[in-house]
């Protein structure tokens, strides 16, 4: 892959503690990244330029355009000046398919696809996940989460980027990406989870943002039935992950979370809870 930093030195004014004083940080590049497929763009995203060829597979995933890795044919990372033109050949039927798809969109327009069909494409459904038999514990949880904090090299220089890992109980973590957006973050995960030839199902969706409804169906999509993250989910969500059968965790900060659905894959000591309404 062409080569681009991923974060830059700049100057900054700081005050703390009431002192004030001058000098340098580093904060994260955000560049965009264009996805291409037979020779037209996709989708332009803004995104930390790092792990394109999990990207692409990711957003190809999670955007309904393949299935699963082998539909991809190769993947090839230009430099485009200010960003990446990331081209995606797919194999003949996807291909196929694709150029279909695009023959019924309505007009060109910047969110990619408008009218009712976005609405559609927002509240989308979502695979059902209900039937994973993958179960998590109170320590597990904080494992994971402690372990994810210490895998992202690019937010302890910068504090500007989010986290996804994909964590396997008693392996550990088989992936950790990093982006300025959330869902770019879990497209790169998905990407990398995909390549590396293992299963979403076996695993556990870990992330350090809030959980949206679009976190939810890319989870669902990989597979994954347990989603973990450090911040709150919003009700559409909830909605979502219930309907998928998918167990949704939040607020998991040190031993301490909560869960909003399908509770029966979280072990618990109910030697010391109390429960109330």
């Amino acid at each position: 892959m062409p080569g681009k930093n991923i974060s830059r030195p700049v100057i900054r004014m700081s005050r703390r503690d009431g002192v004030v004083s001058t000098g340098k940080r580093s904060v994260p590049e955000e560049v965009p990244i264009a996805f291409s497929y037979g020779g037209s763009t996709h989708a332009v995203m803004m995104a930390t330029p790092a792990d394109l060829e999990d990207f692409a597979t990711g957003f190809s995933l999670t955007e309904g355009i393949i299935s699963g890795a082998d539909e991809i044919d190769c993947i090839d990372v230009l430099d485009a000046d200010r960003g990446f033109d990331v081209q995606v050949t797919l194999r003949d039927a996807q291909a196929d398919a694709l150029r279909l798809r695009r023959r019924h969109m309505a007009g060109p327009v910047g969110c990619g696809l408008c009218g009712i069909e976005s609405i559609e494409q927002a509240v989308r459904a979502v695979p059902d996940v209900s039937d994973v038999r993958l179960g998590i514990d109170a320590e597990t949880i904080a494992t994971a989460m402690n372990a994810l904090n210490g895998a992202q090299p690019l937010h302890h220089q910068t504090r500007a980027v989010h986290g996804a890992g994909f964590y396997v109980p008693e392996i550990g973590f088989i992936a950790v990406r990093e982006d300025v957006g959330r869902h770019n973050a879990l497209d790169k995960l998905t990407g990398a989870v995909l390549r590396s030839g293992h299963d979403g199902r076996d695993g556990v969706v870990v992330v350090t943002s809030r959980l949206s409804v679009e976190m939810v169906q890319k989870a669902a999509i990989l597979g994954s039935a347990i989603l973990v993250a450090v911040s709150a989910p919003t009700a559409l969500a909830i909605e979502t992950a219930d309907a998928a059968g998918m167990t949704l965790i939040a607020l998991a900060r040190g031993e301490d979370f909560e869960v909003f659905t399908h509770f029966d894959r979280v072990t618990v000591d109910t030697a010391q809870a109390h429960f109330t309404s």
